[in-house]
């Protein structure tokens, strides 16, 4: 007895891998995004530059200077990466009492250089 099996969606599988890349081809331009701190009247000076420290490893240095530009200019960016990167740090800062919001980058704008670091 033999039995004969039709065709089914796994044989299919290949035809659809081309769209999948295509799809991450489209996805590339968007990067990369920006994590944004913003001045509030809640948390100490002290404290965001500690939680650049503890949770970016940026030096104590590199710290106090994103956040007296926070202080001063009323936002800093942080960091900067893949989208889902960046939510996951504004998440994170969320978490730490600190206002962060995810904008995309654009060529003209930051300094660069800034936010080199990354943690993920």
């Amino acid at each position: 007895m033999s039995i004969s099996v039709a065709p089914g969606p796994d044989t299919q599988e290949g035809t659809r891998t081309g769209t999948a890349e295509s799809i991450d081809t489209l996805a590339a331009p968007d990067i990369p995004w920006n994590l944004v701190i913003w001045n509030d009247p809640v948390n100490l000076m002290s404290y965001v530059s500690y939680v650049f420290q503890s949770y970016f490893g940026y030096s104590e240095t590199k710290a106090n200077k994103l956040m007296m530009e926070v202080h001063k200019k009323g936002r800093s960016i942080v960091t900067h990466g893949s989208k889902e990167q960046v939510e996951r740090h504004a998440v994170a800062m969320h978490g730490f009492g600190l206002w962060a919001t995810v904008e995309k980058a654009s060529g003209t704008s930051g300094n660069p250089g800034r936010g080199k670091g990354k943690r993920g």
